[in-house]
């Protein structure tokens, strides 16, 4: 079996590609979708979150205000969250590929990709991409964004560009969904035709 990372920055489409991959029968990983489900009501998390950032877990999970507000900006805080969350994202990671070990491929759609060299072990990653003007519009438009804010989102990720240059496979989602989707079917139709060795 090989593994591929799916990657991009934010507002540029990866949620969309990853449903499209879904859609054609690709087993996918969704590092985000793991931490919300452990994060979330009756998380497996929340105790330990609970009794290190008192306060910003209830009923319905995490509160991410409150989350947020206790570790952005402060970096040990951050480090002190990551250690509780990147452990447990890692272990149904490994439960994930060992139930899809019979498959020619599969993907695992993963955010901070490059920033946290999980590329390494990869077969290759596929990076989703749109010009930057249709970027800051989509994120924009986003619940409680702001300029200033999108602004220190993008200067923590590493840039598009870079992120294109390093990548072995990108998805252009600045054009129709029909073209991006068909760039998703032949993306499928190459890796599935790839041997393994």
């Amino acid at each position: 079996m090989k593994i591929y990372g799916l990657t991009g920055s934010i507002g540029m489409g990866k949620s969309a590609v990853a449903a499209m991959l879904r859609r054609e029968g690709v087993p996918l990983f969704d590092a985000d979708a793991e931490v919300h489900r452990l994060q979330g009501p009756g998380g497996a998390l929340l105790p330990a979150i609970e009794a290190r950032f008192p306060g910003t877990t209830g009923p319905k999970g995490v509160d991410r205000g409150k989350l947020g507000a206790a570790v952005f900006g402060h970096p040990q805080e951050l480090k002190a969250l990551e250690a509780i969350v990147h452990p447990a994202v890692q272990q149904s990671r490994k439960a994930f590929l060992r139930r899809h070990r019979s498959r020619k491929f599969v993907v695992l759609d993963i955010p901070l990709l490059f920033e946290t060299h999980g590329y390494r072990k990869l077969a290759g990653v596929i990076v989703v991409t749109a010009p930057a003007w249709k970027q800051r519009k989509r994120v924009l438009a986003r619940p409680g964004m702001t300029a200033a804010k999108f602004r220190r989102i993008v200067h923590l990720q590493i840039p598009d560009a870079e992120k294109r240059r390093r990548a072995d496979y990108i998805i252009h989602t600045g054009t129709t969904f029909a073209e991006t989707r068909f760039q998703v079917r032949r993306l499928v139709a190459c890796l599935g035709a790839k041997r393994v060795r």
